[in-house]
């Protein structure tokens, strides 16, 4: 009685866990696919348009490396990132609001965002730093400017 409790417990968690992941990919696709919201950005361009440019862009700069690093600073630091902006954002009285520099990607207006508020908010999140790590001048690494292909 017992161990079927704790399996029924088990396939519930497991099948949650399912559903939050193919809904979590869902958005990410369908969001990818929306034009971005960045200041800057050419009307039209989606998120996915834009890193394909991107990675064009980076294969062109000497050293390669220098485009390639922006890439994976993005990967590595993004997620962090985005997770802590929203926080920071929503929760701008909590504790990584006091420990987090200011930062122009962080969201403005949105302290005490809804539930349902929070995945768009993390996704300008995530377009915002996308923006600032890959079509930002840096001085170090200056990738060309956005080129649309058929726009």
């Amino acid at each position: 009685m017992i161990s079927m409790f704790f399996g029924l417990i088990s396939k519930t968690i497991v099948t949650l866990l399912t559903i939050t992941l193919i809904a979590s990919f869902l958005f990410v696709a369908y969001m990818g696919n929306q034009p971005m919201q960045v200041s800057g950005a050419p009307q039209g361009l989606t998120y996915w348009e834009f890193m394909s440019d991107r990675i064009d862009a980076a294969k062109t700069i000497q050293p390669s490396r220098c485009g390639w690093g922006m890439f994976l600073s993005l990967g590595l630091i993004g997620p962090i990132y985005s997770v802590v902006y929203v926080d920071v954002a929503v929760n701008p009285k909590g504790f990584l609001a006091h420990v987090t520099a200011p930062d122009p990607d962080i969201p403005k207006n949105v302290a005490g965002a809804k539930w349902h508020e929070i995945p768009g908010i993390w996704w300008n999140v995530i377009e915002r730093l996308s923006w600032t790590m890959l079509a930002k001048h840096h001085p170090a690494c200056n990738m060309r400017p956005i080129q649309l292909a058929g726009k």
